[in-house]
């Protein structure tokens, strides 16, 4: 068991964090993807001060055609609205993963710009690191005028229900001046300003390689940039700490590593690649070992979004989902007794095709981290991430979070024992022939570390 020294020395942690006093009535959860784009949809239409779109992507399809043509139509009418688009630099410049190569949301925001030579939405491509596969732009939130619209999700067709097919995430809107200034306020100087930053809506503009020094460079000064505001609420209120961070060592990280062990009765976490980072695996097994309860809510492999059905043709990205099941139920052989006691459930997400995309933690009823963070070891080391944390100690959300969760929970199954899962013999051929190729050469777990 964790001695009390160390229990306090986490507890003293998240007591130690900034705070904003957040007003209850201003705090609203959303269940739907498709309420998601209505509420985006009608903040946008009716914002009077600022918007700032950040997000992974933003592509061009019918559910991101809405949402940039919107954002021309309000500043066609409102001319004084400082709107800015904040994507990552080298997903927007090429296609999807597999897909057959066609022109780029880059090339889409340059359209655009020509058709509405007289608004202005200039959209900035982040470049984290000189390569996609070494770290993108994972920030989240929407900022409208005072109000911050935070989800996991991206923009596009799938994250928001726009036809048949939907991407399950979290979705969450908070009314707070001082938060939505914090947050504006750092992308503004940080990112916005950066030598490294580069309009992705003009066509004049460099290849990657031409700005690796630059880039190098900005990477470095990311990791020294934490939100800066001061606190000026108390442990006793309902508050929210807007959190920020790159690389391992970051204040994020250390803060999603000290609110584990804070846990007195439950922890769930959500994630839709269950590949832990090996300190946050152990703060888990720390938590069982002391008779706590942890659930975790990871999604089904056919539940991924690199999962290729059996009836389409393979590519290599098509292994990924199974190479996390098998993480799962490796984790799961080890803690079988935790299992069988109760202590642990592990519950596998599944709704017909679509997918899921969740993440976040609750600690008893007075913590909620809201997060892009996918709690791997990408998200730990290689990604720009961000969060907030939602501290509840009378716990006025608890209606909101019980359904949220229970809504969560709907299309799960619980696992009730490893060999529920497949085992490596019973996948595919193509899929099983790679596995144990990328086992001999060892390359698995530099996968592990990147995907």
């Amino acid at each position: 068991m964790l001695s009390k020294f160390k229990r306090d020395r986490h507890q003293q942690h998240l007591a130690q964090l900034p705070k904003l006093s957040q007003s209850v009535a201003d705090v609203t959860m959303l269940y739907a993807p498709t309420d998601f784009r209505k509420t985006i949809l009608e903040k946008i239409a009716t914002a009077t001060q600022r918007i700032c779109i950040v997000a992974l992507y933003l592509e061009n399809d019918d559910a991101g055609r809405e949402i940039l043509s919107a954002l021309y139509d309000v500043s066609r009418i409102r001319p004084e609205l400082d709107i800015s688009v904040i994507v990552d630099w080298h997903r927007a410049q090429r296609g999807r993963i597999g897909a057959a190569k066609t022109a780029t949301n880059a090339d889409w925001y340059c359209e655009m710009a020509r058709q509405y030579p007289d608004s202005s939405v200039p959209v900035y491509g982040i470049p984290v690191n000189t390569r996609e596969a070494l770290g993108v732009l994972h920030l989240k939130g929407f900022i409208i005028d005072d109000l911050l619209l935070y989800s996991g999700a991206s923009l596009n067709d799938v994250y928001l229900h726009r036809h048949d097919k939907y991407r399950y995430d979290r979705y969450c809107l908070i009314r707070n001046r001082r938060l939505t200034d914090t947050m504006f306020t750092w992308i503004d100087h940080h990112l916005k300003n950066a030598e490294a930053v580069h309009r992705l809506d003009q066509p004049v503009r460099p290849k990657s390689p031409e700005i690796k020094n630059e880039t190098r460079q900005f990477r470095h000064d990311l990791r020294g940039f934490d939100y800066q505001f001061t606190g000026d609420a108390s442990n006793e209120e309902l508050t929210v700490t807007p959190l920020v961070g790159l690389g391992k060592h970051s204040l994020l990280n250390k803060t999603i590593y000290h609110l584990m062990p804070c846990t007195e009765k439950k922890l769930t976490i959500c994630t839709p690649y269950f590949n832990l980072p090996v300190i946050l695996a152990r703060n888990i097994i720390r938590l069982l070992r002391q008779g706590k309860e942890v659930e975790i809510i990871v999604g089904d492999k056919t539940a991924n979004d690199f999962y290729i059905p059996q009836d389409q043709p393979f590519k290599i990205i098509g292994a990924l989902p199974y190479l996390y099941e098998i993480n799962l139920r490796r984790f799961l052989s080890r803690l079988q007794y935790y299992v069988n006691n109760g202590q642990l459930i592990v519950r596998l997400w599944k709704d017909a095709d679509n997918s899921y995309h969740l993440k976040g933690v609750w600690v008893d009823q007075q913590w909620i981290l809201i997060t892009g963070n996918n709690l791997n070891p990408r998200a730990w080391r290689l990604d720009l991430e961000n969060a907030v944390l939602i501290h509840d100690p009378q716990e006025q959300l608890a209606e909101q979070r019980e359904q949220e969760l229970a809504t969560i929970r709907q299309h799960t199954t619980v696992v009730n024992h490893f060999r529920d899962l497949e085992s490596i013999a019973d996948y595919p051929v193509k899929v099983r022939k790679l596995i144990r190729r990328l086992r001999r050469i060892r390359i698995d777990k530099l996968i592990s570390r990147i995907l």
